[in-house]
């Protein structure tokens, strides 16, 4: 029998415990780590999907919209915004990721469509793209060449907890023939 010159070390032998650290760590991970995501996108598009550039209007503020979500005592938050010009018309819309700010727990979102003519005083909603009737949270806004892109996560069923998702997939919407179309962007994959 031959002797090893390297003698058996504790820590090359896994154990139970090794992997509940590594799960305890894994899951601070990423419980941590919507707070190291980047600012969303807000710069107005310099053409909209009809080629009309845009004239230096400011896109619509959703600060201080009444949004139709019903929060009780809780305040409303705008949870992401982008913009850019989804009808062609040279001036930008707002699209906004809004829930009830519950503080904890995961309330759904909705997003609505603003728009603000040139002579109001205040912005105007315009299309709801998802209802919080839903129970839908959005993820992943974006507008980019006249389209409104987002992440949608929900639950297959009432028996999978509101904190795990365990549906996702990916949504489209264009403005077409006076109305915001749904489709699947290509190379969508739902999880």
């Amino acid at each position: 029998m031959q002797r090893s010159v390297v003698p058996e070390l504790a820590h090359t032998q896994t154990r139970p415990i090794h992997w509940l650290a590594t799960a305890t760590v894994l899951a601070g991970v990423v419980a941590l780590s919507p707070a190291f995501q980047p600012g969303s996108a807000t710069a107005a598009q310099a053409a909209g999907p009809a080629g009309h550039s845009a004239v230096g209007a400011a896109p619509p503020d959703p600060t201080g919209v009444a949004f139709p979500l019903q929060c009780g005592p809780l305040p409303v938050l705008v949870q992401d915004k982008a913009t850019g010009d989804l009808d062609g018309d040279g001036r930008p819309e707002t699209v906004a990721s809004v829930r009830c700010d519950a503080g904890s727990g995961t309330p759904p979102n909705g997003v609505y469509v603003l728009t603000q003519a040139a002579d109001a005083k205040r912005p105007r909603l315009v299309a709801t793209l998802v209802d919080p009737k839903s129970r839908l949270t959005v993820t992943d806004l974006t507008v980019r060449d006249g389209a409104v892109t987002a992440t949608l996560l929900g639950y297959s069923s009432l028996d999978v907890p509101r904190c795990c998702p365990d549906v996702d997939e990916r949504a489209k919407w264009q403005w077409k023939n006076g109305a915001f179309l749904r489709s699947t962007p290509a190379g969508a994959q739902s999880a």
